[in-house]
């Protein structure tokens, strides 16, 4: 099993979701990505515009040293977190080397539909497509899983647990 657990992808693929039921099921600290942003990120994206990788960084340096300190202390966690890019990934595996990504994927009408369906929340559905040309998949040595998020998310969560069971043996 792994010691930290990213669930990651674009928006409206059901992190947050995912990201709870994992840490309520594994009995470990969870931490919710969006909740770390700075408050002109959240302005910003609330307002329609992308964030650039100069707003991500303090963000992304911010979510590496929450792991750091669950790492160093002896827990296993779990973090939400888009983590679009590599070099994004790597920062955070700076802060604990054991991450392992769940990255979360599904179709762009289904996850326009989600988005368009949410209530109070900053992200609207016109940054999807940003999102979407910024995303770089998982690469071969990036220690992870893809899950479609066309399940139901009872399923995801039995798919993921499944997979962290996989990666302990």
């Amino acid at each position: 099993m792994p010691s930290h657990v990213v669930v990651m992808g674009v928006c409206g693929t059901g992190k947050s979701t995912i990201g709870r039921a994992v840490a309520y099921a594994l009995g470990w600290p969870f931490a919710e990505g969006d909740e770390h942003h700075p408050e002109a990120n959240v302005a910003k994206m609330a307002a329609g515009f992308p964030l650039t990788d100069e707003d991500r960084w303090p963000w992304l340096r911010d979510l590496a040293g929450w792991l750091g300190e669950q790492d160093r202390a002896g827990s296993c966690s779990v973090l939400t977190c888009s983590a679009l890019r590599r070099p994004y990934r790597d920062l955070l595996r700076e802060g604990a080397p054991g991450v392992y990504f769940v990255h979360l994927v599904g179709d762009k009408s289904l996850l326009l539909e989600r988005m368009q369906s949410r209530q109070d929340h900053f992200m609207p559905p016109e940054l999807l497509e940003s999102q979407l040309d910024t995303l770089e998949p998982l690469e071969d040595d990036e220690r992870g899983v893809l899950v479609d998020v066309a399940n139901p998310p009872e399923r995801i969560g039995r798919i993921v647990m499944a997979q962290l069971d996989q990666t302990s043996r």
